[in-house]
């Protein structure tokens, strides 16, 4: 396996034969999303991408856990966000998440190649927008998946895959009561292919890139491409532009409530996940 990456960056590019490994590489934070790490992600996944010689892509963590969502520590968010909404209101906000967020997602998903998400531990809010974009999804058994973002006054996550990846009940359920979904869950409402134990999971998810690796290039792109177009022509991609929007509109609301974008700060939204999970 090829490494040109440094144990410092955010993410870790690798190459085993025919397929990318990308690993997001922020274990002490729990792998939380700062510009910096989304930036770098979208790199590893293009270059993946540009390389002929990479058929599947692989995206997995470091850690215990895959993703605990956007990173919400930054103290200077609000001075920030002050700034910006002083000399273009919403703007700045809005289109950073349009681009970073809604269009690394969107973009990511439509790489004519297949990618496998390997997922263990916590898998929270923008942590499933990493996951979703990939075709195929392998759990281990002690994964969570959880979007709490309603507690902040907002309904759910930049790019919506709930109501595709749940079905619509679920999807309100977990939204409404911000309670987690495990992986055995997820893989009988159909998010999940397949569940695995903890300590098989990476070594597992590699055999079956190369599984896959093995068959024709074209083949696979356009295998992708036809159940991709099924989905959009049935709406989703149409729905996930629109819902975006409310989002936005969320945001809107809680900046004339309380002047930030969320109603509740990280430490507050800790506490009501432990409460709710309880």
């Amino acid at each position: 396996m090829t490494n040109e990456s440094t144990a410092s960056s955010p993410i870790t590019y690798e190459t085993e034969g025919p397929v990318a490994v990308i690993s997001l590489n922020r274990p002490q934070q729990a792998n939380a999303q700062n510009k910096e790490l989304l930036v770098e992600l979208d790199k590893a996944w293009d270059r993946a991408a540009e390389d002929e010689s990479v058929k599947v892509i692989v995206l997995r963590a470091n850690g215990k856990h895959f993703s605990s969502g956007h990173d919400l520590s930054n103290s200077g968010a609000k001075d920030q966000f002050d700034k910006d909404k002083a000399e273009s209101g919403m703007m700045k906000l809005y289109m950073h998440e349009r681009k970073h967020f809604l269009g690394f997602s969107r973009k990511w998903r439509d790489i004519p190649k297949p990618s496998i998400a390997v997922v263990q531990g916590s898998c929270i809010a923008a942590g499933m927008m990493l996951c979703w974009p990939c075709d195929l999804i392998l759990a281990a058994d002690n994964a969570v998946f959880r979007d709490p973002v309603v507690m902040m006054g907002i309904g759910g996550v930049e790019y919506h895959g709930h109501t595709w990846e749940f079905g619509p009940r679920k999807a309100k359920e977990m939204l409404f009561t911000a309670s987690s979904i495990t992986a055995a869950e997820a893989r009988e409402l159909g998010m999940v292919n397949r569940v695995i134990p903890l300590a098989e999971l990476d070594s597992q998810a590699m055999e079956l890139a190369q599984q896959i690796a093995k068959m024709p290039a074209f083949g696979l792109a356009m295998a992708k491409r036809a159940v991709n177009q099924t989905l959009d022509t049935m709406g989703q991609y149409a729905a996930i532009q629109s819902v975006f929007d409310i989002h936005s509109l969320g945001h809107g609301n809680a900046v004339a409530q309380c002047g930030f974008p969320v109603l509740v700060d990280l430490e507050k939204l800790k506490q009501a996940g432990k409460k709710s999970d309880s």
